[in-house]
């Protein structure tokens, strides 16, 4: 596991992503102290925030449907077969 300074890997950013995604994991230090460990998303981690991302894109399209009020049924038309009514 590699590790580096805040102030270098604020100067060599792109390289640290560089590394990152090629599969190294870095820890980053902060007068010699380590305060934050980069480490690459795993397979699982991606599937999960497709997930996400798919879920918040069903609740925006939920959202942007509009509210039906309560609809009513007599029981009748409960047993048609036609289980909507006209005015539906």
């Amino acid at each position: 596991m590699k590790t580096i300074s805040a102030a270098d890997a604020n100067r060599h950013f792109s390289k640290l992503m560089r590394d990152v995604a090629e599969g190294d994991a870095v820890i980053v230090t902060s007068h010699g102290r380590p305060v934050a460990k980069i480490v690459p998303l795993t397979e699982e981690d991606r599937e999960r925030d497709e997930q996400v991302a798919a879920g918040r894109r069903l609740l925006e399209r939920l959202e942007a449907q509009p509210v039906l009020g309560p609809l009513t049924w007599t029981r009748d038309e409960l047993y048609d077969d036609e289980p909507y009514p006209e005015s539906f």
